[in-house]
């Protein structure tokens, strides 16, 4: 019976481990944390969005890196195999707001416990605090042999499978170390970027709004007049810049501007009322200026804007809050209009992988066949979930990749 090593407990190794062991080979599972699945716990703030409900036919759209690389494994085993695999191990799943798929227990626990009852159902051989430090191959390396534990215990197998996990959430033991395994046996690490992770911004009233949220509005991230994000949903200011579902999705689609966001030369621009249009807002402002001509500026935006967002807002305009409405010009009235449509703001860095959700960069998937999530470089040896250069957008389609290439990477292990 073929022996199947594999280092790492999170998504990618558990479903490697339960594919693997389905496919009848023996599986020792070797996780260096206490537990399994210590990132998994906190995902969806601990409700695990586990995967999208989208048809998979969409799903590769949602795919910000190498998305054509996951055809082959996502074809195997997709997005609504998982719910049935889930459903199946009697973990009942439910679909909320953007198509994403929860337990319905709302429990990441129930998720993780049904994965490891999975594999102790398929008798896979857990073994905690077991950190790898070294991958042995055999005489002329080019094909894989075992593993040094780092108390100097040797596991020698027949197939390895890497499933390390990223560079986010170093805490759980997401700390970028399955990136040095790989280089040791000659693989290429493309650069490593936090993704799905909060902006750092310029504008220091920022923190005057900590933990206001915006529903409804529209963004736009632009380097120079090029269009690089924008999307409408949620928003929430922070003490240090802006977060929330609307900046997480943008901060995906900045791979390739990493020179100018560091420069500082990237821009976000808020459309504060983009059912509106320049026109119709217009209408409104006129109404209401109208209607309260004898109150102060402040009393009309407040019915316009959040009231925790007015003074910021008169002061970018440069219009003194207590200034009646009878008083204000109609530059100072186009101006309100202006920045209410288009409130721009700028970039000044992301913040660091410890609130990144998952790592852009990786293991450079040219050097691993699609096919068979096996290394092009040394027999035997396989990749699975995030440590590879892979990443999609926040809704469950991050997970689904760690599904996806962890099921067929125990297939062909």
């Amino acid at each position: 019976m073929k022996k199947i090593l594999i280092i790492g407990g999170g998504a990618a190794g558990m479903m490697a481990a339960i594919s693997a062991s389905e496919a009848g080979k023996k599986v020792i599972l070797l996780e260096k944390n206490e537990k399994l699945g210590k990132k998994l716990f906190i995902t969806g703030k601990g409700r695990c969005n586990v995967t999208t409900s989208c048809p998979p036919e969409e799903f590769l759209n949602h795919v910000m890196t190498n998305p054509r690389f996951l055809y082959s494994s996502f074809s195997r085993f997709n997005n609504e195999d998982m719910i049935s695999f889930l459903n199946h191990a009697g973990l009942k799943t439910k679909t909320e707001r953007g198509q994403r798929v929860f337990p319905v227990s709302d429990r990441s626990s129930d998720v993780i416990s049904a994965l490891k009852k999975q594999c102790e159902k398929n008798h896979v051989s857990i073994r905690y605090h077991a950190r790898v430090t070294e991958i042995i191959l055999n005489e002329d390396k080019t094909t894989f042999s075992g593993v040094k534990l780092e108390n100097g215990e040797i596991i020698y197998g027949d197939s390895l499978i890497l499933a390390c996990g990223g560079k986010s959430y170093a805490s759980t033991g997401s700390n970028g170390e399955g990136y040095e395994l790989a280089q040791s046996i000659g693989h290429t690490i493309k650069p490593l970027y936090p993704s799905l992770v909060p902006f750092v911004m310029e504008e220091s009233w920022c923190k005057d709004l900590m933990g206001l949220t915006l529903k409804n509005i529209s963004i736009a991230v632009k380097n120079g007049k090029k269009l690089i994000y924008e999307g409408f949903g949620e928003f929430l200011f922070t003490h240090f810049g802006v977060s929330g579902p609307l900046v997480l999705t943008a901060s995906t689609c900045l791979g390739k501007y990493q020179k100018p966001l560091e420069e500082g030369k990237l821009r976000l621009i808020l459309d504060l009322k983009p059912s509106l249009t320049p026109e119709q807002l217009d209408k409104r402002f006129l109404r209401e200026f109208d209607t309260y001509r004898n109150k102060n500026i402040s009393n009309v935006i407040e019915r316009m804007l959040p009231k925790k967002m007015v003074p910021i807002f008169l002061q970018i305009v440069g219009v003194p809050e207590n200034k009646k409405v009878h008083d204000i010009s109609k530059k100072e009235r186009r101006q309100m209009l202006e920045l209410m449509k288009g409130l721009e703001m700028h970039i000044k860095g992301l913040r660091s992988f410890d609130e990144a959700i998952v790592t852009r960069g990786g293991v450079n998937v040219k050097e691993i066949s699609p096919v068979t999530m096996e290394s092009k470089l040394i027999h035997n040896v396989f990749f699975a979930g995030e440590m590879m250069d892979l990443d999609a957008v926040t809704g469950g389609f991050n997970l689904q990749i760690a599904w996806s290439t962890g099921y067929v990477a125990g297939q062909n292990a």
